[in-house]
């Protein structure tokens, strides 16, 4: 059974379509959601928290229907991106509030469960008007998990970020997929969804361009030559080889090696060991350019 299943989705705001019919199906991971400024990202979290009611279609979460579904509401944990915690309060004072908004038993034990697994314990009593960028990030993350949500909706949580911040959070993202969470990440920073995501969701302008496994989709974009360099003996000699077989369909010699545009995989890397036994140059290295999200994601929107 999927985790999320969204049947023909839009939501406007009178005469401005935020998100416009809209399907797919995702299975427990992490997977990134990606797109522009204005494309639709945020609208389509709030809809699959119950923040917000489709103008039309029906989003379903393990299997129900989410609209007028309390229930369901307890296996979510949203973490917006707006930044509106108490900086009067201390981390596990603000933890311990949201545990009483959520009705918790224990409110103290789960503030304390949370901000350990954030990493926050030592700074538990600290002021939040003292937490860095960072801290404040986690602090928003732990308050999402104060109930032991199934599904995490996590909107921009790598923002404003240091580098160091921004790997401590990937690698918390990581640490709630090994625990078996399904975690649905929004995020412009691609290389960074690269290292956390096991798929991707790319919308634009209020609609889905892309969904599945990013390297899956590369491959998919006939017609989309990719760039791959070659680091071989003989650049000059091994170009023309590639050239007069059609192998690829453009040569560059640049100081790393041989950049060649292919639009065949199949037949380059079928070719590749053939062409290089027969003209005896060494392939000393093969590197994909632009098998990554930053170059999907500017194929796929342009």
């Amino acid at each position: 059974m999927s985790v999320i299943s969204v049947k023909g989705v839009s939501k406007w705001y009178g005469q401005v379509v935020a998100v416009s019919d809209i399907s797919f199906e995702l299975e427990p991971g992490v997977i990134g959601l990606l797109g522009p400024n204005g494309a639709g990202k945020t609208t389509l979290l709030k809809m699959l928290g119950g923040l917000l009611w489709p103008s039309k279609g029906e989003i379903q979460l393990f299997g129900q229907s989410i609209q007028n579904n309390a229930a369901l509401y307890k296996k979510i944990g949203f973490c917006p991106e707006p930044d509106a915690l108490y900086d009067f309060m201390t981390g596990q004072e603000f933890l311990e509030l949201n545990a009483e908004l959520l009705h918790l038993t224990d409110r103290k034990s789960a503030a304390l469960k949370a901000l350990e697994f954030v990493d926050l314990t030592k700074q538990k009593d600290k002021k939040i008007s003292a937490y860095s960028r960072g801290m404040r990030q986690r602090t928003k993350l732990a308050q999402s998990l104060l109930h032991d949500p199934q599904l995490l909706l996590l909107d921009e949580p790598l923002k404003g970020a240091d580098p160091t911040q921004r790997r401590a959070i990937i690698e918390l993202v990581k640490k709630l997929s090994e625990a078996g969470k399904t975690v649905l990440v929004s995020s412009h920073v691609l290389y960074e969804v690269e290292r956390m995501a096991d798929s991707i969701i790319l919308i634009n302008r209020g609609r889905l361009v892309a969904l599945g496994d990013f390297h899956a989709i590369r491959e998919s974009m006939d017609g989309k030559p990719h760039k791959v360099l070659l680091n071989v003996s003989d650049p000059p000699k091994f170009g023309a080889l590639l050239t007069e077989r059609a192998v690829v369909s453009g040569v560059n010699v640049s100081p790393d090696g041989l950049v060649v545009e292919i639009s065949d995989s199949d037949k380059f890397y079928g070719h590749l060991p053939k062409l290089a036994v027969e003209s005896g140059v060494l392939v000393r290295k093969i590197v994909n350019l632009d098998d990554d999200l930053e170059s999907i994601f500017k194929y796929l929107v342009k």
